[in-house]
């Protein structure tokens, strides 16, 4: 009975704050009214008329300088306010006097929509959009990321830039203590002593180094951790930022595989002694996949490319589990060094699947393969005159699938936009993946001939198909509103972000800009020629308020003057 009554009683207040809501929405317009025709009518007792009198005599008192003075501090004032909403504009996309009217001012004037029947029904369909926004803005490792110490660190030694941003850096150390590390390194104190670790697990040091944000500091750390024993994970850090060319880092790596495969077979024979062993298994597991890759990767960059592929392969049969790499990616760019176009083809068949996350990778390297079979003889102005033939409008539709999935990739090929190092990180179909995928496969593109020629009469057009991209996707689910903050963190600030769609001036920035110029330009006119503005200002006040003049003379000569006397007495 306790439920019945409370919940009555709910769904009575909540009848009663809704007329509230609606009163104040439609009827707002009736209560200004009534409040006018009450203060008229208690012009007499309220001496409104006297009132009004003393301020037109102040008012005329006033010397122009002080006209000059008001419209200058609402000019500046107006500039300020321009200023600040354009700094917010540029550095979340949205107005700042928009948002804090949605988020504050809205639901206090009742423009929220309460619909308590499917509180349930919403809650489920707000945590699926927020699942989804989730996953659209996931970011991801880079699987073709360059080398620390050979690659990103001599950029810095030459142009004196910082090609990572912390962020990038900060969620790779975040990838180390996962892939590299386990839960039985936590055994023993962090901080313990060499003379402690002579029986020896040098994890002890790899630990303390995979979360030191100093790059001397985590070299250290990896140097002492071979002083104790042949660890794996030490040579790895040595090999990604300590080498200074890939040949070094080869070097390194393949001391790393020794050890590492070491451990993969120990761990490999105890992994069902326990909760514990497991866990080092899986970690022995990603090490020696991780070694293994970027081995294959090394092979690639000093042209032994189908060395490359064969280490690819034989990686991707041992452990085809293991798709978070996302080694096929690394693949597919080195087959398409080789021009095995059959092979590429073979991959896409097993990897461009409706049931597996895409990439940038994947829809251009189809569009590309479907491009080279008609971009040598395509001609812009035969196609106009002839029509598209099948086998060009199945390259013209892989391109604009392409192209819903990554709008930024298209001004890279065509170096319309300068390229940067790819960065560790990559959010997909945002820039950042944008520019991982155009500094490894432009070059591909410009071996086909006429291929970018192609991308180029055709790319444009994906954007009639989906006038709408952050409301309605056409072949992918609506563009994600969330690329262009996280691609911010991701690249670094010299780099010009790229942003799809392109975002209108909000009103109120238009806005303030008007008022800014409106006012500046009135201060001017009225320190310049003051009495001329005066005139005009006068002008000005007996045009806007004769209307309503004319209304309150037509009231006073309708109403019988009896009645007047008697509401003003009262």
């Amino acid at each position: 009975m306790a439920e019945v009554g409370s919940g009555g009683g709910g769904s009575l207040a909540e009848q009663l704050k809704s007329c509230i809501v609606w009163s104040w929405t439609y009827l707002w317009t009736l209560w200004f009214f009534l409040m006018l025709f009450l203060v008229y009518v208690l012009r007499v007792p309220l001496k409104i008329n006297d009132n009004l009198s003393t301020v037109s005599m102040f008012l005329n008192t006033l010397t122009p300088k002080f006209y000059v003075a008001l419209t200058g501090t609402s000019s500046l004032i107006s500039g300020l306010i321009l200023i600040f909403e354009w700094w917010y504009f540029r550095k979340y996309g949205t107005s700042f006097i928009e948002q804090v009217s949605v988020s504050h001012l809205r639901p206090l004037l009742g423009g929220v929509d309460n619909t308590a029947p499917s509180n349930s029904t919403s809650n489920n369909g707000d945590t699926d959009s927020n699942r989804q926004s989730v996953s659209e803005c996931k970011v991801w490792r880079n699987p073709l990321n360059l080398f620390r110490g050979a690659e990103y660190n001599r950029y810095t030694w030459v142009t004196g830039r910082e090609p990572l941003t912390y962020y990038d850096m900060n969620l790779s150390a975040q990838d180390h203590q996962t892939f590299f590390t386990c839960e039985t390194d936590h055994l023993r104190p962090a901080d313990a002593s060499k003379k402690d670790c002579k029986i020896g697990n040098p994890d002890i040091f790899m630990q303390k180094a995979w979360r030191e944000r100093n790059p001397q500091a985590r070299i250290s750390a990896a140097h002492e951790a071979l002083e104790l024993n042949e660890c794996a994970t030490a040579y790895i850090l040595l090999a990604e930022e300590e080498a200074t060319t890939i040949v070094e880092a080869e070097r390194l790596f393949k001391q790393a595989l020794k050890a590492g495969e070491v451990c993969y077979r120990r761990s490999q024979q105890l992994q069902h002694h326990g909760a514990q062993y497991e866990a080092q298994h899986r970690r022995d597991t990603n090490v020696l996949v991780y070694i293994k890759r970027r081995l294959a990767m090394c092979s690639r960059k000093l042209g032994r490319t189908r060395e490359a592929v064969k280490m690819m392969r034989d990686l991707m049969k041992e452990f085809p589990l293991l798709s978070m790499f996302n080694i096929h990616e690394n693949l597919l760019e080195a087959l398409l060094e080789l021009q095995a176009y059959a092979d590429v083809q073979a991959v896409l068949a097993k990897y461009d699947d409706i049931s597996l996350p895409k990439s940038a990778t994947i829809c251009y390297t189809a569009a590309l393969l479907k491009a080279r079979a008609v971009s040598d003889k395509f001609s812009p102005e035969a196609a106009s005159r002839r029509g598209l033939s099948t086998a060009e409008m199945n390259a013209v539709e892989a391109i604009h699938r392409a192209v819903e999935f990554n709008p930024h990739v298209p001004k890279y090929l065509l170096e319309m936009k300068s390229l940067i190092l790819p960065p560790e990180h990559i959010l997909k179909r945002g820039d950042s993946e944008a520019i991982a995928y155009a500094f490894f496969h432009l070059q591909h593109w410009k071996r086909v001939e006429g291929a970018l020629n192609l991308l180029h009469c055709t790319w444009e057009g994906t954007f009639r198909m989906i006038p709408y991209p952050l409301e309605k996707g056409h072949l992918f689910y609506p563009y994600p509103i969330c690329t262009e903050t996280a691609d911010r963190e991701l690249l670094p600030s010299f780099h010009e972000v790229s942003v799809y769609p392109k975002k209108e001036l909000p009103f109120f920035i238009l806005f303030t800009a008007g008022l800014c110029s409106f006012t500046a330009m009135l201060a001017l006119l009225t320190h310049q020629f003051p009495e001329l503005m005066g005139v005009f200002a006068k002008a000005f006040l007996s045009t806007l308020f004769a209307p309503l003049n004319f209304v309150m003379e037509k009231v006073e000569s309708i109403l019988p003057s009896s009645l007047w006397h008697q509401l003003t007495r009262i």
